[in-house]
């Protein structure tokens, strides 16, 4: 082998551990780093030139379990974003036993209606009785408009994270073009590849993907529902938000908005392009779980107003009335919030508390101790009734506990659901965290290079010593 061989085999091997040196240092950097996958130089011999030569920088990433921890994100981002809602309803109607609640505040009326029934002169006591009736239609009122509010949120987290998707979709189409671009320029896409790994994490939150490998090193994403979110150019996600969401608003009536892509409305239910992720949670909590508890209160609003009307015959209302009126099948959505006691039976709006003796409609007190309508409004409240075609019977305390049952049950299993993805996404990323950067092996690798910059540097070392010694004949 002639000096000028070994001297650039020994230079090949100081620049190939130099370049190793900074793939370790990196990779020992960003060993906490979240979407970092850890660099392996690429060397073989340079072939009749001799030494050795750079051929790139490998990412080592398992595609497969990249995947599947994508898909356990968004299933954990579905389950957490349900619970919460579902949480929330929960606390809008109020516990069974808990000051405040609706079933406690029918309990506290229907208990004010037997202590008055017993002393229908006394107006102390009829006093309590249209309390406690007021107290159980504010506490609808509040459920009611607590409802409104959640899906009202809702409404504006769908827009929020219809932003973030697009977002985030043009911000990996931006990446790829810069991967096609640094790749045809011969540079090192690493770096790159991380940040867009991190950005299709962020989206994967959002809507269960896949990714799909293209040439050139760019990538496509297609959703689990099989929507094609991004090929070349990123698809545009459309969505309007509505400020206020009342009762009454469905999608299905065109009062609230669905979501669109490419400018064509999408089923947005299980099974639709973009099921699975937190923006189908969402869109889910606005038109099924929030619109399911609207109608239970509005039914129970109904059940109640209903049974009072009973007693009074029309066109006069009973004690609860809607909004002052009589109450109108047709008008059933917002019921709740809009159900109220009739002016004739409270003194400071120009009535008189003889009426829950005798009647919201009287127009004497009678006697005293004649309590026809207390005793009534006692029976009508307990009567076992299917509150609509097709239900089972139950007095009104009943119809209240079924109604809460019915929200705990939809709590809890939100949050069963969600212990159950929170332990599959934290063991696949346990997983993918033991595919990362290791830190032993990478130091073990260290010590290997700085063995062979040594040895190469020696290698030069003596090859000077032997020209000089050639310089000196």
């Amino acid at each position: 082998m002639s000096i000028s061989a070994a001297f650039n085999n020994a230079l090949s091997g100081l620049n190939a551990s130099s370049r190793l040196t900074d793939v370790i240092s990196g990779n020992l950097a960003n060993a906490l780093t979240p979407g970092y996958a850890p660099r392996e130089l690429g060397l073989q011999a340079q072939g009749t030139r001799g030494g050795v030569e750079v051929t790139g920088v490998t990412r080592h990433v398992d595609p497969v379990l990249l995947g599947d921890r994508r898909l356990a994100d968004s299933a954990l981002a579905d389950a957490q974003t349900r619970a919460g809602f579902a949480a929330s309803v929960e606390r809008a109607l109020g516990l069974p036993g808990e000051g405040g609640s609706i079933a406690d505040r029918l309990a506290a009326f229907e208990a004010a209606i037997v202590s008055a029934s017993s002393r229908p002169e006394d107006d102390t006591r009829l006093g309590a009785v249209l309390n406690e009736a007021t107290a159980l239609g504010a506490a609808l009122n509040g459920a009611g408009r607590q409802v409104e509010t959640l899906r009202s949120r809702a409404d504006a987290d769908i827009s929020d994270t219809v932003e973030r998707l697009n977002t985030g979709l043009a911000r990996v189409a931006e990446i790829n073009t810069q991967i096609v671009v640094a790749r045809s320029s011969g540079h090192d896409t690493a770096s790159l590849e991380d940040r867009r790994q991190q950005a299709i994490d962020s989206i994967s939150e959002l809507v269960p993907i896949r990714q799909l490998e293209r040439s050139r090193g760019e990538i496509a994403l297609v959703s689990t529902g099989g929507a094609l979110l991004l090929d070349g150019r990123p698809a545009r996600i459309g969505f309007e938000a509505t400020p206020l969401v009342a009762a009454h608003m469905t999608v299905q009536n065109g009062l609230l908005s669905g979501l669109e892509i490419g400018g064509y409305p999408v089923p947005t239910g299980t099974g639709g392009p973009l099921a699975g992720g937190r923006l189908a949670a969402l869109i889910d909590n606005r038109d099924a779980l929030g619109l399911d508890a609207q109608r239970g209160l509005d039914a129970l609003a109904r059940d109640l107003v209903e049974r009072v009307e009973s007693l009074t015959p029309p066109p006069s209302p009973g004690v609860f009335t809607d909004a002052g009126a009589r109450f109108d099948p047709a008008t059933e959505a917002g019921l709740a919030g809009r159900i109220a006691i009739n002016p004739a039976v409270d003194p400071e709006r120009g009535g008189a508390l003889f009426r829950l003796r005798v009647g919201p409609d009287a127009a004497s007190p009678g006697t005293p101790a004649d309590a026809p309508y207390l005793a009534a409004l006692g029976n009508v409240l307990s009567a076992r009734q299917a509150p609509a075609p097709g239900e089972m019977q139950r007095d009104l305390s009943g119809h209240a506990a079924q109604l809460s049952s019915r929200v705990a049950q939809a709590r809890l299993t939100a949050e069963n659901t969600t212990s159950f993805a929170s332990g599959q996404a934290g063991e696949l990323r346990e997983l993918e965290l033991r595919g990362g950067v290791d830190s032993d092996a990478e130091l073990q690798r260290l010590l290997l290079v700085e063995q062979a910059f040594s040895a190469n540097a020696r290698m030069i070392q003596t090859l000077d010593d032997m020209m000089q010694t050639l310089l000196r004949i």
